[in-house]
C-alpha cells in the first residue's frame, strides 16, 4: 500500500545533486520519480527510486543524510478531473496533502503524496475508487 521515498539532505551548492546521483548510478539504481525543493542553504531531495533500502545505505555510506519514508504512490488516468477527485477524496477525510509530485514514465502515472495520516489517506483513496502501487510494483 505504500512506496519507501528516499529523501536526501543536500548542502544548496554546486556539484552536490551530481553527486547524490553519481552515487544512484554507480550502484545501478533508477530515478523513478524526484522532487526538490530548496532554501538558499539547503535542499531537500525527494525521490522514488528502483532500491530504496540500497539507495539509502550507499548514500549514508557517502556522508549524505538520507532517509527513507512511506508515502503513497496515487494511480492516476490521464483524463480532466483526476487529480481533483483524488484531492477531494483526501480533503473529504479533514487529510492534509503535505506534499505530492508526479512520476510519468511507459509504464506508470501516478502521483506521489505525503498526507497528514498515511493510513486513513490510502483507505480513503481505495474506498472513493482510485488505486495506489505497491512497494513491489513501484521497485521492480
Amino acid at each position: 500500500m505504500f512506496v519507501k521515498q528516499l529523501s536526501v539532505f543536500i548542502e544548496n551548492r554546486e556539484g552536490r545533486l551530481e553527486q547524490v546521483t553519481e552515487v544512484l548510478k554507480n550502484e545501478e539504481i533508477n530515478i523513478l520519480s524526484l522532487s526538490m525543493a530548496d532554501t538558499t542553504e539547503y535542499g531537500m531531495l525527494r525521490m522514488v527510486v528502483s532500491d530504496p533500502e540500497k539507495a539509502k545505505d550507499k548514500l549514508r555510506e557517502k556522508g549524505f543524510s538520507a532517509m527513507l519514508t512511506d508515502v503513497l504512490a496515487v494511480k492516476l488516468e490521464d483524463k480532466v478531473g483526476e487529480m481533483h477527485k483524488m484531492t477531494h477524496i483526501l480533503c473529504s477525510q479533514g487529510l492534509n496533502i503535505e506534499y505530492m509530485y508526479a512520476l510519468a514514465s511507459k509504464n506508470r502515472r501516478a502521483m506521489i503524496v505525503k498526507a497528514s495520516d498515511g493510513n486513513t489517506a490510502a483507505q480513503a483513496i481505495l474506498d472513493g475508487g482510485l488505486e495506489l502501487y505497491s512497494n513491489e510494483e513501484m521497485c521492480w
